[in-house]
């Protein structure tokens, strides 16, 4: 699933968007990291958010 990501990503319309990864803690008090893929536009707005 990853290559599929990886390959829309190079398109003309890819370099709209980013992969952020984000730092989240679970119920055990670790650390876990999710990403996602965001628009450049809302990508300091996703990173204010909790």
């Amino acid at each position: 699933m990853a290559k599929k990501v990886v390959a829309t990503l190079k398109t003309a319309q890819g370099k709209d968007f980013a992969k952020v990864y984000r730092a989240v803690k679970t119920e055990k008090g670790s650390y876990s990291f999710k990403s996602e893929i965001v628009p450049n536009e809302f990508i300091k707005s996703y990173f204010s958010k909790k």
